[in-house]
Parts: C-alpha cells; structure tokens; sequence
C-alpha cells in the first residue's frame, strides 16, 4: 500500500511517501480501507509519535488517527461491522495511522459514518468531536443554563465544543480573532470576544465552565474566570507537562468511543452538528499539509487528506 511516513532526515519531521505491506487483521482488529483522514499537523512531535507505548524511541510512524473509508477486512471476534461498512473514527495514538491506504482499527475505535457526509467530511469529525464531548459532557458534565467559555471557537476543536454547547442548552461565550466573530455567532456562541482587541478577562466572569484549546498564558489567565466550583478542562498540549495539580486534573487526550462517535453521527445527520473541512489534499501533499503550507487558506475546520480507491 501507499503511506505516509514521519522522516526525520530534516531539521524538521517530514512526511515521505513510501510502500509498506498492507496490515492484516488480526482477532478482534478491523481492516479499513482508507477514503479519507485528517491532518492534526502538531501530531509530528507528539510522544506517541516518536516512542513506543514502552518508552523506545518510534520511527517511520505513521500519522494520521482519524479517518472515513469502507471496512476491507474483518478479524476474528468482530461481530459488530460486516465487510463493505462505511465507518469513520480514530485509532491509538501508538498505532500507524490512516495517511496511508490502509489501516487498522479496533471496534470500539469507530461506528457507521454520518449517512449525510463525504468521506472527506467525515473524516474531519473526530478528534475534534469526541475532544468537545469528552471534555465538556464527560468530564465537565456541563448542564442547562451554565455559563461555558469556549477558548479558539473557530479552530477544529472548539468549533465542535460550540455547537455542543449551544446544544445542551448553555450560554456560550468564545474567544476568537475579529474575523471569526461572525461564524461562532452562526454556531451557537452567544458573546464572541476578540482576543487580540481586548483581554477576555475584563470581558466576561462567573464562568461555570472553561473549554480551552489554546494553552499558555490564555490558561493561566482563565482561572480567574471561573466562578466557585467553576470546572476547567484543557486539551493544550502544553497541559500534558504541567507540574501544577490544578493544571494536571484539567487536561485530558482525546480517546476513541464507539458510542459516542455513533451519537455525534446522528447529530451531524439531523443537522444538530455541522462538520467543517478547510481544504482537501491528495495523499502525496501530506508532508506539505503536515508543515503547515495550507495553514492561511480560508475557511474553516480541518485539512483533509484523501485518498482515492
């Protein structure tokens, strides 16, 4: 098959198209031919990319961990899916990824992709779906009524925490650039604050929730926002080497959830949900997509790598 491999051979990680042997499934695996994945273009320097889940040094990975495309093979014990599924989701962080024609993901890593969506469309759905979800349902257990501050409305995650929390009934308020005001006010955002105008914390207060996307400085200056018994949760990367507790309690990774991803399907189908993708490229654009070279094109949502049967 045809993939995208991380080189190293530069200054900077680089993607190399290469041929790899097409992976099998094993018991309990699925075998996904790929249509679709998305480009999450920090992923380069992520730990899981570049070491093993026993800490030895990991090359030659491949990126890429959330996809649309059509189940191609069916381990033993997999009796949920059948051959010719259309299915979308995301797979472990450790494991190859999608930018390749073919990859492998467990049952519980995906569910039957929204019957309205392209596989382009679908594929940019579930890192930052499941991120919005797991962060503000799960952990947060956001209610009716509250007061939930979405920092990076507008990027590929917090698009998805703002209509998620418009749609639980929330008020929501979200942080942008100028630009932007007017499309997180058309997904549900309630106040938009630009961020390089003002400083959100002279803006608003007594926030029961605070979403963060963004990290730094943003995060430090939000817990000042919070109102007693206010929940933080952060998904910035610079969270994941916090020494601080509070700091270390708000941030989590985004996981796979069969039964999630199912939910955010039917939303998306029943126009609850709306997917964005900001351009689409061809497989052997990858390693231009990864550094960035697609980052100024208008629109929203995320790159999309496709991959044509």
């Amino acid at each position: 098959m045809k993939a995208m491999e991380v080189n190293k051979a530069g200054a900077e990680p680089g993607l190399v198209l290469v041929d790899l042997p097409a992976p099998e499934a094993g018991p309990g695996e699925i075998l996904v031919r790929v249509h679709a994945a998305g480009v999450t273009p920090t992923e380069l320097l992520w730990y899981p990319t570049t070491h093993t889940k026993s800490g030895m040094a990991r090359t030659r990975a491949v990126p890429g961990h959330e996809f649309s495309g059509v189940i191609a093979a069916i381990g033993k014990d997999v009796g949920e899916f059948e051959v010719g599924d259309e299915v979308y989701g995301m797979n472990d962080w450790f494991a190859d990824g999608a930018t390749a024609e073919f990859c492998i993901a467990l049952p519980g890593d995906i569910a039957r992709k929204p019957a309205t969506l392209a596989h382009e469309a679908a594929a940019s759905v579930p890192i930052g779906a499941l991120a919005s979800w797991q962060g503000l349902i799960d952990r947060a257990k956001l209610e009716t009524g509250e007061r939930v501050l979405v920092h990076g409305g507008a990027g590929a995650v917090g698009l998805y925490a703002v209509q998620l929390a418009h749609g639980r009934g929330a008020h929501v308020i979200s942080t942008v650039a100028g630009r932007d005001i007017d499309f997180v006010r058309r997904l549900g955002a309630e106040e938009a604050i630009d961020y390089k105008a003002s400083r959100f914390e002279e803006e608003v207060g007594e926030v029961d929730v605070v979403f963060d996307t963004v990290g730094g400085d943003t995060l430090k200056r939000s817990w000042g926002v919070l109102k007693p018994g206010g929940r933080m949760i952060t998904i910035a990367s610079d969270g994941e080497g916090a020494t601080g507790q509070r700091v270390k309690d708000a941030f989590f990774i985004v996981e796979p959830n069969r039964k999630q991803l199912a939910e955010i399907a039917s939303q998306l189908d029943a126009g609850r949900l709306r997917a964005f993708v900001k351009t689409t490229v061809p497989l052997n654009e990858a390693s231009a997509a990864y550094g960035g070279a697609f980052r100024d094109k208008g629109g929203y949502g995320k790159i999309v790598i496709t991959i044509p049967a």
